[in-house]
């Protein structure tokens, strides 16, 4: 099966109706904080869907599947430390959060320590987020939608770009309240596909029980509860995964966005809540789309490209499945939930960089002030700028080895817990020495780099799993022992001591 007419339609009224919502919410933004903030009145379940489908982007949603394929269940080990990352949140982060007047969540930084956090941090969370974006086109572009076709690899770039156009317009024009609406239709349009994929698999194979191995699979890794030299192991997932969750929503400004955007603390915990509930039920949903989709290809061995092995396309297969499996219109369907996944990740990374570029650096540095018009014309422009580069960006992507999820991992991952350890040195430790957190924020980030390339720099391989707890550990230890070490005390702290 090819793609049909009726699919091409449903994929273009996808990408006109993301335009529609951008031009209507245009007009409903009076001020910046409509514009970045939604007027901090927004709806909890909207908002925690939102949050999930920025998260859960497409490089997620199709990683998952071709994950179980190829190494088997361990990795979701991960769903044992959500009920230990909602607690966390819940009760440290939002309230912490939300009892302070700030937009950016790096103003924190400049309040606690100093101007020198604030500015490390904002350039990690850009450097992260504008990869964690060149990285989700680069999937969805080279792996998903050019293979699909059948269109020749140069192709690609016309697609990175028509992605790209269509969501700096509708981000830039529509601001938060048009990001997180597409984000709401991406999460049902999620559910929905990998819904109807299960049931029409099942259906073929001729039952349920049918998609479980009789036998372990050869390529499947062992179970192990910790070991250091495997790919994956149960409790280095179950504490990467943790670290991951809390560094994010600890230190992200797409996760703080999403806080501040609600009333309150009580519904900002809701917002989180039905944020993470909704990753289990489509973490589960998509291994068990990954045991559909091997079954599916066991049975039709003759449906794989070019005569390749299952493993060799493992994270290929759900794409493909969706232009050989499913009904004309559903793939088109489907095709655009991918779409949206990528471009609901990709508004959300525009428009909390451009609100970042302007709180932590426009305003911060600039004598004069701007009026909320100014700021929000200042934020479409520099959307537009952040587009540009996240395309080129996508160019260079396929030069790191791995698959998906590792190229997730060393990637998009690779200064979450730098990002992280100035704020929990601000949240947590009273005695924190701004200069002492700096330098280990900046070592954190070097301890990070040095796990994630470790093969390519010393000839040997540490797991990708022990890049966000090791360079936590590392940059955390090393601010601790200075700030014991110095008396380099933050304005705050300068400031109270005059006092007494």
């Amino acid at each position: 099966m090819i793609i049909t007419t009726l699919d091409w339609i449903v994929i273009i009224a996808y990408a006109m109706g993301m335009l529609f919502v951008g031009f209507y919410f245009s007009s409903k933004n009076k001020n910046s904080d409509d514009y970045m903030l939604g007027g901090r009145n927004m709806s909890p379940w909207k908002v925690g869907l939102s949050l999930f489908a920025t998260m859960f982007s497409a490089v997620s949603y199709l990683s998952m599947p071709g994950e179980m394929i190829k190494h088997g269940p361990m990795i979701w080990s991960s769903l044992f430390a959500l009920p230990f990352i909602y607690l966390v949140v819940a009760h440290f982060f939002i309230p912490y959060i939300m009892k302070l007047n700030i937009a950016s969540a790096y103003e924190l930084l400049e309040t606690k320590l100093d101007v020198r956090s604030r500015i490390v941090a904002a350039l990690y969370f850009l450097t992260m987020r504008i990869v964690w974006m060149a990285v989700i086109i680069y999937m969805v572009s080279e792996k998903v939608i050019v293979p699909i076709m059948g269109w020749q690899e140069e192709t690609a770039l016309y697609v990175s770009i028509a992605m790209g156009v269509v969501t700096v317009i509708y981000t830039s024009y529509g601001g938060i309240k048009s990001v997180v609406l597409g984000d709401v239709i991406q999460t049902f349009v999620l559910f929905g596909g990998s819904i109807t994929a299960i049931v029409l698999i099942i259906n073929e194979v001729g039952g349920f029980s049918n998609i479980i191995p009789t036998e372990w699979p050869a390529q499947w890794a062992e179970w192990k509860f910790f070991d250091v030299e495997s790919r994956l192991s149960f409790l280095p997932v179950v504490i990467t995964t943790f670290g991951w969750y809390v560094c994010t929503a600890g230190s992200d400004q797409m996760a703080i966005q999403r806080y501040l955007s609600t009333k309150d603390v009580g519904t900002a915990k809701k917002m989180y809540l039905n944020s993470i509930v909704s990753n289990a039920l489509v973490t589960l949903l998509l291994a068990i789309l990954g045991l559909a989709i091997f079954a599916y290809f066991k049975m039709h061995p003759d449906l794989l490209l070019h005569g390749n092995s299952i493993v060799g396309e493992a994270d290929t297969l759900f794409p493909r499945f969706i232009v050989i499996g499913l009904p004309a219109g559903f793939s088109g369907l489907v095709l655009a939930g991918l779409l949206a996944a990528s471009m609901s990740s990709l508004s959300s990374g525009i428009n909390s960089s451009a609100m970042s570029m302007i709180n932590d650096f426009i305003l911060r540095f600039r004598k004069k002030d701007m009026n909320g018009q100014e700021q929000v014309r200042m934020a479409k422009l520099i959307s537009l700028g952040i587009g540009f580069v996240i395309v080129l960006l996508s160019l260079v992507m396929g030069n790191i080895k791995g698959n998906l999820l590792e190229i997730t991992y060393k990637t998009i991952n690779l200064l979450v817990a730098p990002l992280f350890v100035p704020f929990f040195m601000a949240m947590f430790v009273k005695k924190a020495k701004p200069t002492a957190t700096f330098i280990g924020t900046i070592l954190s980030g070097v301890a990070a780099a040095f796990i994630s390339f470790s093969q390519e720099l010393f000839g040997f391989s540490i797991s990708f799993l022990w890049i966000i707890p090791g360079s936590f550990i590392v940059g955390v230890l090393i601010s601790l022992v200075l700030s014991l070490l110095t008396n380099d005390t933050s304005k705050m702290q300068k400031e109270r001591n005059r006092k007494m």
